[in-house]
């Protein structure tokens, strides 16, 4: 009985939902706040470097892990 109470104090459902309305889209607000935080971390995974990527593009070189500026790091 205390989970249902301490549950159904987080969010009041009791009320109608904001839509976006645009032409003929419409769209929930919690859904398009979703579908631009997916697109966010989709951009993100793109434009980031992969962890240890200039250490492997330093080895197919034949440098030392030294000269990337990656000291005191095993290499793999």
């Amino acid at each position: 009985m205390i989970g249902e109470l301490v549950s159904g104090a987080v969010f009041n459902l009791n009320q109608p939902a904001h839509y976006v309305h645009w032409h003929f889209f419409d769209m929930s607000v919690a859904n398009l706040a979703v579908i631009i935080a997916m697109l966010i971390v989709f951009a993100l995974a793109v434009l980031l470097p992969f962890p240890g990527a200039r250490r492997r593009a330093a080895a197919r070189r034949g440098e030392s892990p030294s000269a990337t500026g990656n000291e005191g790091r095993a290499s793999a």
